[in-house]
């Protein structure tokens, strides 16, 4: 009889389990569908909102704090978390031309509005959320600094998921025209998409060019080169692309075409607003990834409305750039 009385009990339980494991897969596929539409399709461009424990000190002295103004890495990061907080609640900070934005992992695992960081960027905003996995640089060798190791990376990518981030970025440098290095330095960026895809989430490969190389254009054309053979030789899948933008006007332009590639973006690398803005102009195919030129003129002593303004000119700049080519 206790047979008989459970059976009722236990079914219908383990029916709305498996119920709602489905739902939840279907929904999962609907969102990711949606935002590969985004990441695809639409005319917008993405914001880098991921500065790390490096590059916050200048950031935050950019953004009008000065280094004593607080004390240790926590309340370093409580600053800076406050700072993007800001600017992805402003009005103009929306998916009608903000199509994704890059996040810090603090930002990811942090809050907007009292819900987590990611939902708050899809669901209330419309943008696609991204997250930056790498642990920084190691020494320079050969013209690159290639990425130090990341031990945590799969539980990493398993959080992410479970907070409905879209995709990754990983960033390396290049310094000379190595072929050797760069050869090195891209071949680590695949091997790394491979690890990231197999969670089901979109890797950025972002081999940077600085912009202060003395043979930048060099550097460019063995890079394009590089993607390219890459790109020939993956089987499945895809990955976006996320590059310096090129001396060489279109030089990546055919990468954009590949079959292989969702999106290639670009990144500011220090150039300032007007000066990326011109520069990315006469790169068809390519959208802004930026950072620095986003948010450079962004005040905290700034008023709301002077904030939002301010905002709202450095979108519309980037917008245009990324979708109004010469």
């Amino acid at each position: 009889m206790s047979i008989v009385r459970t059976v009722p009990i236990v079914v219908p339980v383990l029916v709305a389990a498996a119920r709602a494991v489905r739902l939840q897969a279907r929904m999962t596929v609907v969102t990711n569908e949606t935002m590969t539409a985004q990441m695809t399709g639409k005319d917008g461009f993405i914001a880098a909102l991921d500065q790390s424990g490096g590059s916050t000190p200048g950031a935050l002295r950019q953004y009008g704090i000065a280094d004593d103004a607080y004390s240790g890495d926590e309340e370093m990061f409580r600053l800076m978390h406050e700072m993007r907080v800001r600017i992805i609640t402003a009005p103009a900070f929306t998916g009608e031309k903000v199509i994704g934005a890059i996040l810090f992992e603090r930002t990811m695992d942090g809050e907007a509005q009292g819900k987590p960081v990611p939902h708050f960027l899809w669901r209330d905003r419309g943008v696609v959320p991204f997250l930056k996995v790498d642990k920084g640089l190691g020494a320079e060798r050969d013209g690159v600094q290639m990425m130090k190791p990341m031990p945590g990376l799969d539980a990493l990518l398993e959080w992410a998921v479970k907070l409905d981030v879209y995709g990754t970025k990983m960033r390396s440098v290049i310094t000379g025209a190595s072929k050797e290095g760069i050869a090195a330095i891209v071949a680590q960026q695949f091997e790394v998409a491979r690890q990231i895809a197999g969670h089901g989430l979109m890797p950025i490969i972002e081999p940077e060019v600085s912009i202060k190389s003395p043979s930048k254009a060099a550097a460019e054309a063995i890079l394009n080169n590089e993607l390219t053979r890459h790109l020939d030789a993956m089987t499945d899948g895809r990955v976006m692309l996320k590059l310096t933008i090129p001396d060489q006007a279109d030089l990546y332009e055919a990468l954009t075409r590949h079959a292989r590639v969702e999106r290639v973006v670009a990144l500011s690398g220090g150039y300032k607003l007007d000066d990326a803005c011109e520069r990315l102009r006469r790169n068809h195919g390519m959208i802004a990834s930026f950072s620095r030129a986003l948010i450079d003129d962004l005040k905290k002593g700034m008023n709301d409305a002077e904030f939002d303004a301010t905002l709202a000119a450095a979108i519309d700049k980037i917008y245009q750039a990324s979708t109004l080519k010469a």
